[in-house]
């Protein structure tokens, strides 16, 4: 089978920082967590990283700081992963559904503003499969208006926007160390920030909310047990030092899918002008004469693995039973979009060979 996705790391790579570790006996909030903390920290350019469990995490975290609670109101991009609004969701307030541009697949300005209430305590953009593009016009309305930009970058580590890595331009950023994100921990998470009142907050809340006076805690709030131990962080260390060079390798191999894709309708996902998309996932919209669900399975039989882009959250049943408020273009995406292999081992003139008989 070749599989949509291989984690870029080798146990080679890591087996002396592993000893390490097994030496000191120290699994969790020693030194690989803060070298990968700072590293973090370097790559992007923001003044605070704090690393969590999983991207969930990470935004529960988020919605949490802020203070999002029942009667509130979460603006979030309706393409996505089914927990950018379980977030919202399991706090009580109520997410927004704004529907998307259907070339980049992300939150369009235009959508936006009639969707901002009084109630809105946040806004979630959410980087589809990496890509922050028009991330910048959501800011400018979120600054108008005073509300907290929250980006769901999952996907888009090592994506940027006029040469500036995501991670410092939304107020509070989340990533993702999934396995099938560019850069994997097993599950993990961060949140970046360049808020120096919420980064103290965050040290609170994600240390059971204890603050530490004379080596002793202090717990002076509720909080969370979100941490990532060091021998997840010891495996995100490694992989960090060569992710440009990961996201340049990609970059070719979209290059060659869209060169043999393009001329039989296929669409690659649209990146802005000013955006570098890290190529999380390689997303096509299939052609009107392509039933995708087909050809995804006849693709499998073929031992190619796909799926679909990702969800149009206001159309899982749960969603739209409880809110009634369904967004064409995101549904339209996920009935259309196919997410094609993509890292070292692809051979991508068989896959595009096969597509073509199909």
């Amino acid at each position: 089978m070749i599989k949509l996705i291989k984690p870029y790391i080798d146990y080679n790579e890591v087996e002396e920082d592993l000893k390490q570790v097994f030496a000191t006996k120290q699994f969790t909030k020693g030194p690989f967590v803060n070298q990968f903390s700072n590293a973090l920290a370097e790559y992007t350019k923001v003044k605070y990283v704090h690393l969590t469990t999983s991207a969930t995490t990470a935004l529960s975290t988020c919605l949490a700081l802020i203070n999002v609670k029942k009667g509130d109101e979460v603006i979030i991009s309706d393409f996505s992963f089914p927990a950018t609004a379980n977030v919202v969701e399991n706090t009580g307030a109520k997410p927004v559904f704004v529907d998307v541009d259907l070339a980049t697949y992300n939150m369009e300005a235009a959508n936006l503003e009639s969707a901002i209430t009084p109630k809105t305590k946040a806004i979630i953009f959410v980087d589809a499969l990496g890509n922050p593009s028009n991330l910048l016009d959501i800011k400018a309305i979120c600054q108008k208006h005073h509300i907290v930009l929250i980006e769901d970058a999952a996907c888009s580590i090592g994506s940027s926007i006029n040469n500036t890595k995501v991670g410092t331009i939304a107020d509070l950023t989340c990533f993702s160390f999934h396995p099938r994100k560019l850069l994997t921990t097993g599950e993990g998470g961060a949140i970046l920030t360049n808020n120096s009142e919420w980064n103290e907050q965050l040290k609170i809340l994600l240390n059971h909310g204890a603050t530490i006076t004379n080596n002793q805690p202090l717990f002076i709030s509720s909080g969370y047990n979100y941490r990532l131990p060091d021998i997840s962080c010891v495996i995100g260390i490694h992989q960090l030092k060569k992710l440009d060079s990961i996201i340049e390798k990609r970059q070719k191999m979209k290059d060659e899918y869209v060169k043999a894709l393009a001329p039989l309708g296929y669409q690659i996902q649209k990146v802005n002008n000013d955006t570098k998309h890290n190529l999380q996932s390689i997303v096509f919209t299939t052609p009107k004469y392509v039933d995708r669900d087909r050809l995804i399975q006849y693709l499998f039989a073929k031992k190619i693995e796909t799926t679909i882009g990702t969800y149009s959250l206001s159309q899982t049943p749960y969603y739209l039973e409880k809110y009634q408020s369904p967004q064409s273009n995101s549904k339209h995406l996920q009935n259309i979009t196919i997410t094609l292999p993509c890292h070292d081992d692809v051979p991508i003139d068989y896959i595009t060979e096969i597509i073509k008989k199909y």
